[in-house]
């Protein structure tokens, strides 16, 4: 019975484990800060590549907006 809960709880560190680096290593995104006049590009930064909690933060960052020009963070 040890050997099964042991056995057990082996498989799910395992899968686990692998998860976790797979997200950190493989969860990488192109991302420009693009700037919009009336929904017309107005002007974009060259893409500079994140990943993991950089690309996270990136991703989370909302559009600012004044008057009619909105800048916001385009990621692919």
């Amino acid at each position: 019975m040890k050997k099964r809960l042991f056995f057990g709880v082996l498989i799910i560190f395992v899968a686990w484990s692998f998860t976790s680096c797979e997200n950190l290593f493989q969860k990488c995104k192109l991302c420009k800060t693009v700037t919009y006049e009336n929904g017309v590009v107005i002007n974009e930064t060259d893409e500079v590549e994140y990943c993991g909690a950089d690309l996270i933060k990136k991703e989370a960052t909302p559009p600012v907006t004044i008057g009619n020009i909105t800048t916001k963070v385009e990621c692919h």
